[in-house]
């Protein structure tokens, strides 16, 4: 008789500073949802972060928070990739560059 092996799962809390409304909410999420070992993506886009449940043996918090930056936003230290931002609706943009959000509480 085998025995089930426990996965490692962690948790982790992403900075996304101009993740700002409902549609960068369902942006990150999509794209998050496509990289294997991820299990649980919730953004709170009121508070700026991003919560990532993931199996350790699958990825890494470094990989998520370039995946993060490939979508187009910021995420901790990971700064988003340009060309994916320049393609974000001019809504998601970041308030300097002419977007509808303006700068978070706190920055």
């Amino acid at each position: 008789m085998s025995q089930a092996q426990t996965k490692a799962q962690l948790t982790a809390k992403i900075k996304t500073p101009n993740a700002l409304c409902q549609e960068d909410k369902v942006r990150i999420e999509s794209y998050l949802n496509r990289y294997d070992g991820v299990v649980g993506i919730n953004v709170n886009f009121r508070k700026g972060e991003t919560t990532v449940k993931y199996l350790t043996d699958r990825t890494d918090i470094e990989q998520i928070k370039t995946a993060i930056s490939n979508a187009g936003y910021d995420a901790d230290d990971v700064l988003a990739n340009a060309e994916s931002y320049k393609r974000l609706p001019k809504a998601c943009k970041k308030f300097e560059d002419g977007g509808g959000h303006p700068k978070p509480k706190g920055q």
